[in-house]
């Protein structure tokens, strides 16, 4: 019997992933044919997984619908579903500037996606999910919507209040990830550190971390997305007992002027952010912190950015990504504050900002040259096996990069035989701006 095929296409950030493998094993339950983030979709029903997050992520979002429109109007798709954030958030408004679409579907709505597609309602267990990263990681994600209302943010707009999966929830799904290989694990949420307050009334991120570092097999766990207001201390303490907890933290802060700071509704200081930085590193020897920093913010003046200039230098971030401002529909940013820092100057500033994290950057990657890291092997392209340290996140960090051959001596080389997913100890023998050169250390 011919199964129906489905393209599922996911936008936006690991948390959208999340919900598209989860999708994927309900359709795939039920006998349909799913593939995902096709190069040239072909499948009978289309499903969009849109982000609506900032201006260009929404705009990418629409055209991919219009894509897919295209698609059906030309006859190659029978039913075009959308899913996700941006038809959270724009529901009404897209029903009506794109009847193309057959239904739209909010960012929860994926058991009615399920049961719209199949004609049944969800197969497996809500959590079970068909992985679309290479076997051996997979993103974690332990909480939905956000309880912090940051000035410029739509995201609570979009996913409502921030809810806590249960821990023992949580670690049945990593076991049940482990006994099919997966040996790492991000850990997301749009604010992991507010994790546990509101099913267990306290933050419960430090407690969690500890009992997935205790499940046999996880080899890594990376912390993405914390929050630097009232930060967990009692997480630094595992990070620093459990060495299957990376010494990783991803932490936006945003800014570091006290009046920027206020006016974002961040509910912190420059001198308490500058004092959180000093304790990771105190509390964590070796950490490498990865933060978000936006530049152009409304009332944002020369000397708040070159505040934030000089907080970089002194903060040297191992990873650090940078925005303009840009106003978004119900914030309270933009329904209060006037966009007056003007598009050119936004992007001096955010050119800028970058050229000195550039130089920062460099930094750090030669200071690792003839050091010996572990390194998991995530895939070979061309004349390199592509690896990464536990400092270095899928997709948004650098990678390690080892020839696929070595000298054995003048007249003869051979291959190396590196199993993707597998560790290996590795020197560091050479580095660029954004990734590092080793050889495997032979034992």
């Amino acid at each position: 019997m011919k199964r129906t095929k489905v393209d599922i296409i996911t936008l936006g950030c690991s948390k959208n992933l999340v919900d598209s493998e989860r999708l994927i094993a309900q359709l795939e339950a039920a006998g349909f044919e799913v593939t995902h983030d096709a190069d040239d979709p072909r499948g009978e029903i289309a499903v969009v997984n849109t982000c609506g997050f900032i201006g260009d992520a929404k705009e990418e979002s629409i055209n991919m619908i219009l894509q897919m429109g295209q698609r059906k109007e030309q006859g190659d798709l029978k039913r075009l579903n959308v899913m996700g954030c941006l038809s959270e958030r724009y529901l009404k408004e897209l029903t009506d500037e794109i009847p193309e679409v057959d239904h739209f579907f909010g960012k929860f709505d994926w058991a009615q996606l399920v049961e719209e597609i199949t004609k049944n309602g969800p197969k497996v267990v809500e959590y079970e999910r068909k992985l679309t990263t290479p076997s051996h990681y997979a993103y974690l994600k332990i909480a939905e919507g956000c309880n912090r209302n940051c000035a410029y943010c739509a995201i609570p707009i979009i996913t409502g209040k921030h809810q806590s999966r249960p821990i023992e929830e949580i670690e049945e799904e990593v076991r049940m990830l482990v006994a099919r290989g997966v040996k790492e694990f991000q850990i997301i949420a749009q604010e992991l550190t507010y994790y546990g307050l509101d099913l267990y009334h306290r933050r419960a991120i430090a407690e969690l971390v500890e009992c997935l570092a205790q499940i046999p097999g996880v080899q890594w766990l990376r912390l993405h997305y914390a929050y630097p207001t009232d930060f967990p201390m009692e997480l630094l303490r595992v990070m620093r007992e459990y060495p299957n907890v990376c010494r990783y933290l991803d932490i936006a802060l945003q800014h570091i002027s006290d009046s920027v700071l206020e006016r974002m509704h961040r509910h912190i200081t420059g001198e308490e952010t500058r004092a959180l930085i000093t304790q990771l590193r105190k509390e964590v020897p070796g950490i490498e912190i990865r933060t978000t920093l936006m530049v152009g913010f409304p009332g944002e003046t020369e000397q708040d950015f070159e505040e934030l200039v000089e907080f970089v230098k002194w903060a040297h971030f191992d990873r650090m990504g940078a925005f303009a401002y840009s106003e978004e529909d119900g914030t309270y940013a933009g329904d209060n504050y006037e966009d007056d820092v003007d598009d050119e100057t936004k992007q001096v500033r955010l050119s800028k900002l970058m050229r000195v994290q550039q130089r920062i950057s460099a930094e750090v990657q030669e200071k690792k040259i003839g050091q010996t890291m572990r390194v998991i092997i995530d895939r070979v392209e061309g004349e390199y096996y592509i690896g990464r340290t536990e400092f270095d996140s899928p997709e948004v960090d650098p990678e390690v990069l080892i020839k696929t051959t070595r000298n054995v001596d003048a007249d003869k080389v051979e291959e190396l035989n590196l199993q993707i997913g597998s560790f290996y100890d590795v020197e560091i023998v050479s580095a660029d701006d954004f990734d590092l050169y080793g050889v495997v250390v032979e034992k």
